[in-house]
């Protein structure tokens, strides 16, 4: 047999065999495969929350200090303006993702504005919404105009503004391979109306004159009958890991930045907005915080918590803070209290001592 046909004879049985060509194909699927679901894993790498299981599973004893518990190996930031107050601290995560930002009494026009913006897959989000959505909305808010003083355009502009910014931040981010993204929880009080926009999974309560707790948004979470239904109209599919998450990364159906998930609108940044007569609820105070808070405490926990701190320097803000620290929660969190029960005349009074 010559040499050309022992090559033929091999490439006949080894070769060209049906498990050889089976064996093949899998490999081409399994590198495409890999190819296309490479991106998506080094998203997922970064947008999934890094856990320290040693510090997870430490127990503190449960007449230990909480401000002590903070204070160990912890950053945190304060804020107070006005009749508000926040509180935030790093807590078990290994950066500080979370932003926020305050304005009270706006220029003498009895408009204030309050904001928490919680970061993921990075910080650049989250800081850059903060910065960029306080600045237009304070342009658009102190126009001498009267159109814009009533509540539906309040509406308006805040979901104009959100989405603009998100529009602003993708466009940065695509240039700059940035996958960072935030959720967005404004509140806007104006001659005693309440404007509250929401985006993703931070969230807003407020005491009424009773101490009853309402709620001023709702969570977006990707397990929802309409954001399933929608994340699967356009492609996308939720899968369980621990959470309920779109395409097995994200906890929250909605955000602003997330440009790889954005391509097919699998996550949206349209804003939740209601509006609330505070002459007519008469509230003793609102609780706007990130999900660090909520991971730990319901909303009438919450509520009831800072109802009887209330008298404290932050409203309740910074207890109610490392309480949820102390409860265990593995995030970022970052708590603010508008207190309605103050006065203008208290609030010169503080500022005269």
């Amino acid at each position: 047999m010559t040499f050309i046909a022992h090559i033929s004879k091999f490439t006949r049985r080894y070769i060209l065999s049906p498990e050889s060509i089976i064996c093949f194909v899998l490999i081409i699927i399994i590198y495409n495969t890999f190819h296309h679901v490479k991106p998506l894993w080094n998203y997922w790498q970064r947008a999934m929350p890094k856990f320290n299981l040693r510090r997870s599973r430490e127990e503190v004893s449960v007449s230990a200090d909480i401000d002590s518990i903070a204070q160990k190996d912890r950053t945190s930031w304060e804020m107070m303006k006005g009749n508000a107050a926040m509180f935030a601290i790093q807590g078990r995560r290994p950066h500080m993702e979370d932003r926020f930002n305050m304005v009270h009494d706006m220029e003498g026009t009895k408009t204030s504005l309050y904001g928490i913006f919680d970061g993921h897959g990075g910080e650049f989000a989250a800081e850059f919404v903060e910065k960029t959505i306080f600045k237009e909305l304070m342009v658009r808010l102190l126009r001498p105009s009267t159109e814009d003083n009533t509540s539906d355009n309040l509406t308006q502009i805040l979901a104009q503004e959100v989405l603009s910014v998100d529009s602003r931040l993708l466009d940065i981010e695509r240039s700059s391979f940035d996958i960072s993204g935030t959720t967005a929880l404004i509140a806007i009080v104006r001659d005693r109306i309440l404007t509250v926009a929401n985006v993703g999974d931070s969230r807003g309560v407020i005491c009424d004159k009773e101490g009853k707790t309402i709620p001023l948004s709702f969570d977006h979470k990707p397990q929802q009958v309409k954001e399933r239904k929608r994340i699967k109209e356009a492609g996308g599919f939720v899968s369980f890991n621990g959470v309920w998450r779109v395409s097995g990364v994200l906890a929250t159906s909605r955000a602003l930045g997330d440009y790889p998930l954005k391509e097919k609108n699998l996550v949206i940044a349209d804003p939740d907005i209601l509006t609330f007569d505070l002459n007519e609820l008469q509230p003793e105070f609102m609780i706007l915080a990130s999900d660090g808070l909520w991971d730990c405490f319901s909303n009438e926990d919450a509520v009831d918590y800072v109802r009887e701190r209330l008298d404290e320097p932050h409203f309740g803000a910074k207890s109610l803070v490392l309480q949820a620290y102390y409860r265990g929660s593995l995030d970022n969190i970052t708590v603010m209290v508008v207190n309605f029960k103050q006065t203008s005349s208290d609030i010169a009074n503080k500022k005269e001592r």
